[in-house]
């Protein structure tokens, strides 16, 4: 398996303090049957802000422990993205992480409580300059969990979905481990990562969240965690993840199929 969600790097955001908790964490990952893993602290404003380049000194650091430890887990670079209307001049100056450095994933997350205002048009700027939003662990959006379906126009946009691992096993509580699944029958995510925030507390760990997606479709399982995720490091789309209860939605238009549609017809 392939887990694109972990914070590992130690000392940058909530994730472990010291590197003999990543260490840990990576041995965990390893024991677990992950194989390699993007490594995405927080980049929130005001809160966590880190950069690119302090990232990947941090990530060329933590590649020389885990070599000079024997510990074989491949550590590609990332960042888990606050949502926030300046990610689009980021892009523009050259100064984000996209999943696995390719130019071409961005991880993002909305506000704990809430979608921001504006969600819609930062997800249309950022899918203009060639860049696929991925946005992490909808299902434990307070605005989504009250109205789930605020999620379907995203993704008929083109946004990508990335479930976390806890939220199929009850981690996060009834409310959304349900509508978890109730997104997985629908066919909303393209991959699972486990969000892992320490070797104690979040371990890591993909093997539960798998063994819960299996009973729906093997395939389904094998997709979210395996499949999808090399894809994407290899900078190639998802497959569509197929819906697994009721009638499938319809088709939705990427951004480039559809708005950048619009604003030729404007022309």
């Amino acid at each position: 398996m392939i887990d694109l969600h972990i914070h590992i790097l130690p000392g940058l955001d909530d994730g472990p303090q010291s590197m003999p908790e990543s260490l840990d964490m990576a041995r965990q990952a390893v024991a677990g049957g992950v194989k390699a893993v993007a490594a995405t602290p927080h980049v929130a404003p005001g809160l966590y802000d880190n950069n690119r380049d302090g990232i990947l000194r941090a990530l060329r650091h933590f590649r020389t422990q885990l070599h000079t430890h024997g510990i074989n887990l491949a550590v590609r670079p990332g960042a888990e993205y606050l949502l926030d209307p300046e990610l689009p001049a980021l892009i523009k100056a050259g100064e984000i992480l996209t999943l696995g450095d390719g130019g071409r994933f961005l991880l993002v997350e909305f506000p704990a409580a809430e979608i921001p205002l504006f969600a819609e048009q930062t997800f249309f700027e950022i899918a203009l300059l060639g860049v696929t939003p991925v946005l992490a662990h909808p299902e434990r959006n307070g605005e989504l969990l009250r109205n789930p379906g605020r999620l379907f126009p995203l993704l008929e946009k083109g946004v990508l979905c990335q479930g976390t691992a806890g939220s199929f096993t009850g981690r996060f509580g009834a409310r959304v481990r349900q509508l978890a699944h109730h997104y997985l029958r629908e066919g909303c995510y393209q991959f699972i990562g486990s969000d892992a925030h320490g070797p104690v507390n979040r371990k890591p760990g993909l093997a539960a969240a798998r063994d819960a997606v299996e009973s729906y479709k093997e395939e389904t399982a094998s997709l979210l965690t395996a499949v999808n995720p090399e894809r994407l490091l290899r900078g190639q789309a998802p497959v569509r993840t197929p819906v697994t209860a009721g009638k499938p939605r319809p088709g939705g238009k990427s951004f480039w199929g559809g708005w950048r549609g619009k604003i030729r017809s404007r022309k």
